[in-house]
């Protein structure tokens, strides 16, 4: 891994309002990463076609959001490159290679898949089923070394270094002939002597990474819920926060005084999560201060740290929402900046695959 340059990919599909799920479980997590290493964030809108194709304002209208999100939430476009994912064609082009390095059973095996599709899997698009595939394509045309992930997308990451594995040995022998490789520092009978592609790491966050619905505590917070009281969006104002927060399902009994009182009490420990999140506290130091009360004392504690938090970062989103202009530039130097990146490395892929190159 140290052979190739520390480099950190993520993305968010624009496909419905960023909420605080969305905020607490990736974004507001990716923030710190900036300092650390180089790191690329797009707004991955080549996903939002899988399931079907939204109607042609509302997906630009999403991807400007989405990217207004970023910057509000801490994003800076001067250490970050911030792009949509379509700009740069690269990922397609790649994500077509690794349809033929993936194996079916590989695919079948995607428990994302099962659930989209559930009963209407004859009818699922190939797009829905090849959505792993052009996410290993999205991590591996900029050769990123590590991938903030939550639960849901481990497996999608173990695919990524499935794909990457089965490359860097299939093309072992030209890979090295052609030197573009790079020295694999921990050689194997069952790893080349050089990799092309990294075998790129998890950065799995910590506590409070799942959000879950504020009407159904074992459900995960999601735009696709019918019930916008089911989420907190990045776009709702105070009133709306609080008037969601007030309505949260809870339990008639008060909060424990220890994490293990949270026990099969769902919708307490979603709220006592939310908090600790915002708070940057654990869960613990939450229910030191407000274990034994109730969740009528406990509630608007909760909507003042919501609203103190979110406040700022919707008043930057809908500045940034005024002047689309802004956004679209952003997006554009990112564009530019990363296909920088991404060129010469599908420029080796295809010397590497032996395209005959004319140009």
């Amino acid at each position: 891994m140290t052979a190739f340059k520390p480099r950190v990919f993520s993305g968010v599909q624009p496909t419905g309002n960023l909420h605080l799920g969305n905020y607490l479980g990736a974004v507001s997590r990716w923030v710190p990463l900036q300092d650390q290493m180089e790191t690329i964030f797009c707004v991955v809108d080549l996903h939002a076609i899988t399931a079907g194709f939204p109607d042609r304002g509302e997906l630009q209208k999403a991807t400007r959001e989405v990217t207004a999100a970023y910057i509000a939430a801490g994003i800076d476009p001067k250490k970050s490159i911030i792009f949509n994912q379509s700009q740069v064609r690269e990922h397609a082009e790649l994500a077509w290679i690794f349809n033929c390095v993936a194996r079916i059973g590989w695919m079948n095996r995607m428990t994302q898949f099962k659930d989209k599709a559930g009963k209407n899997r004859e009818n699922a698009s190939l797009g829905l089923l090849a959505y792993p595939s052009l996410m290993a394509a999205d991590i591996l045309a900029y050769k990123a070394t590590h991938v903030p992930v939550g639960d849901d997308q481990k497996q999608h990451l173990e695919l990524t270094r499935d794909i990457a594995q089965k490359f860097n040995n299939d093309f072992a022998d030209r890979i090295k002939d052609l030197g573009v490789g790079v020295p694999n520092p921990e050689p194997s009978p069952e790893t080349p002597e050089e990799l092309f592609f990294p075998i790129t790491e998890p950065m799995i966050a910590g506590p409070a990474t799942r959000i879950f619905s504020l009407r159904d505590g074992t459900k995960k917070m999601s735009k696709s819920d019918p019930s916008d009281l089911s989420r907190i969006n990045l776009t709702d104002d105070a009133d709306a926060i609080s008037k969601k927060i007030r309505k949260a399902k809870t339990d008639p009994e008060a909060l424990p005084s220890e994490v293990d009182g949270l026990k099969d009490r769902p919708e307490a420990e979603n709220l006592v999560g939310i908090y600790a999140a915002l708070a940057g506290k654990t869960k613990a130091e939450v229910l030191t201060e407000f274990g034994g009360q109730q969740f009528s004392a406990f509630k608007p504690a909760l909507i003042d740290l919501a609203v103190e938090v979110l406040a700022p970062m919707t008043n930057e989103m809908r500045r940034l929402l005024a002047d689309p202009a802004e956004i679209d530039a952003v997006l554009k130097a990112g564009a530019e900046a990363a296909s920088a990146i991404a060129e010469p490395i599908l420029k080796d892929v295809r010397k590497v695959i032996g395209f005959l190159d004319v140009r």
